[in-house]
């Protein structure tokens, strides 16, 4: 997930994921500027959060939070479990 650590949507993102005790992986954008470019390159977007689930690009804070409600991001996150 690239992040800043004063962005709310990044906190929301990181509590539903820590919520669901997935580990991920936190790109700081504030302590590495140049992952900036890493990031728009990759999925094309300049806001944070952009979380991706292996190389999946999810979205942001809200599609997160709409795969959520939706039923379709426990699947992503622990495919073993999947229906």
């Amino acid at each position: 997930m690239y992040a800043v650590d004063w962005c709310p949507y990044c906190s929301r993102a990181r509590r539903l994921l820590q919520g669901k005790a997935v580990p991920f992986e936190e790109i700081d954008l504030d302590a590495r500027p140049e992952a900036r470019a890493e990031m728009v390159a990759r999925c094309g977007r300049h806001t944070v959060p952009q979380i991706f689930i292996d190389d999946v690009h999810i979205g942001g804070c809200d599609e997160l939070l709409a795969r959520d409600a939706a039923g379709t991001l426990d699947p992503l996150i622990n495919p073993r479990n999947a229906s």
